[in-house]
């Protein structure tokens, strides 16, 4: 037993082999796992369950989660055919296709809800939580990993919890996490965060100790996404954006150090973030659910004061270079429960700048962010529509073109609604920035043609408008609907 790790005495009995910590887990049970962009998620019960069912045993299982977690989790149990319901965000292929081919049951869901849904009971009974940390204190309180997500609510809510004491994760990250739950109503309180760097919890996650039926040692790694080179696109989409909030500086509706910024999961992402490393910004914060690479050049570069999430997600080629200089950012950055770094109510007091990637994005300022031609799912809305409709600005960003140049982002009509047009204030693609702010259907749809569709499709759009305006009996957002669908 590691001490250090395992401080609580009245546990100690309870260290098990994942194996043995497996058995816990029966055929129709509501299992909640720790995990929030393949971080901090639990590694070694999922697959010696995986074996049970490999091994001819039946068991399937309802799965909750933070946001997306690693193969371990997702991949190991969808080929095992444990994994029978998934709830609220994915981006495994097993698991994914799964999903499509109907052999997953998946409700997509706007991540600040999740934590709420558990706790009024929407889900149902939590029979177990299968929590990843880096210790347990004397008293039985878990410290989470590299992520929170909805692990302080499965503990809460859950009958019963396992804890795998990941000894990969370095015991430096204790002390980062700040945990605090909002009660239900009608006893809910305002949640008390003026600035990004406030903290208004603990440590831990308070858990009795005999909720704990297991403890397992493992040292298996977070299997975190590589992020690819930042290429001339995103470069493109990186310098409008920082040119446009330099103009709202210049037209004092930002401050100089801009407000929170929040920027969503992805190569595109980090890469729009990486750009404000080479701008004139600084003095910056972030309030967002994820930190990726860029949060890092950016606190390097003196650029970013504080940064806080609900996950840290580095990528595979520079986890072990940061774990062994994290000394120089922990005073810089807080893991919160993803109901917090989520939250409406605190997205709309701090001011933040919302970020996020979409699909396609139609004329009208409409975002496709889940649905291929509206009905494969690829990973989910996320905590996207949790900024969007509450944020201080609002930025989609898409490459205007996919399949090699051969589809529009761009389209007249997206096949599937992620975000409506009341939630979208500024589009930018490589080929330029939409500001659609104060803008009638019509105005917005010329802004978004000019400014975004790829040269190759912006004639056809403008046709596609044309012939609208002069076919439709109504002219306020006129749409040509039969030769959408025929298309």
């Amino acid at each position: 037993m590691d001490r250090e790790r395992m401080r609580c005495i009245q546990l100690k009995d309870k260290i098990v082999s994942a194996e043995e910590a497996a058995k816990w887990v029966k055929d129709g049970m509501t299992v909640g796992a720790s995990g929030f962009t393949p971080a901090g998620y639990p590694k070694a019960v999922p697959l010696a369950l995986a074996k049970r069912a490999q091994n001819g045993e039946e068991i399937g299982i309802t799965l909750i989660t933070g946001a997306s977690v690693g193969d371990e989790l997702d991949g190991a149990l969808t080929r095992a055919g444990v994994i029978k319901r998934r709830f609220p965000y994915q981006t495994n292929d097993d698991i994914r296709n799964a999903i499509n081919s109907g052999k997953v049951q998946y409700a997509d869901m706007h991540l600040s809800h999740v934590p709420q849904w558990i706790k009024y009971g929407f889900f149902g009974k939590i029979d177990l939580a299968i929590i990843e940390a880096v210790a347990i204190t004397e008293e039985g309180a878990i410290v989470p990993s590299t992520s929170i997500g909805n692990s302080n609510v499965l503990v809460e809510e859950a009958e019963a919890v396992i804890v795998e004491i990941n000894t990969s994760q370095p015991l430096a990250l204790e002390g980062i996490h700040d945990i605090y739950s909002p009660a239900n109503p009608p006893h809910r309180l305002p949640i008390p965060i003026l600035k990004p760097d406030d903290r208004i919890g603990t440590p831990y996650i308070p858990c009795n100790p005999e909720k704990i039926k297991a403890v397992v040692f493992t040292d298996i790694s977070d299997k975190t996404r590589a992020v690819s080179e930042i290429d001339e696109d995103s470069k493109s989409i990186s310098k409008h954006i920082i040119s446009f909030l330099q103009s709202e500086m210049k037209a004092d509706r930002l401050p100089s150090g801009l407000l929170p910024l929040q920027s969503g999961v992805g190569s595109v992402a980090n890469a729009i973030l990486g750009g404000l490393c080479d701008s004139n910004l600084c003095n910056l914060q972030i309030y967002s659910e994820v930190l990726q690479d860029s949060v890092l050049d950016l606190i390097d570069a003196g650029k970013v004061n504080f940064a806080s999430a609900t996950s840290l997600t580095i990528s595979p080629e520079r986890l072990g270079d940061f774990y062994k200089s994290f000394e120089k950012y922990r005073d810089k950055i807080v893991l919160r429960p993803q109901e917090i770094s989520n939250h409406p109510e605190v997205i709309r007091r701090l001011g933040v700048i919302a970020m996020n990637t979409a699909i396609e994005i139609d004329i009208y300022g409409n975002v496709n962010s889940t649905q291929v031609n509206g009905t494969r799912m690829m990973n989910g809305i996320g905590g996207s529509g949790d900024f969007a409709r509450n944020a201080y600005l609002t930025i989609f960003t898409t490459v205007s073109t996919a399949k090699k140049g051969t589809l529009s982002s761009i389209v007249p009509f997206v096949k599937h609604v992620d975000h409506t047009e009341h939630d979208v204030q500024i589009v930018v693609t490589e080929q330029g920035l939409a500001d659609l702010r104060g803008l009638s259907p019509l105005e917005r749809a010329e802004s978004i043609i000019e400014n975004c569709s790829h040269p190759d499709f912006r004639e056809g759009l403008k046709q596609y408008l044309q012939e609208s305006l002069q076919q439709s009996k109504y002219l306020h957002t006129p749409h040509l609907l039969h030769k959408v669908f025929e298309e």
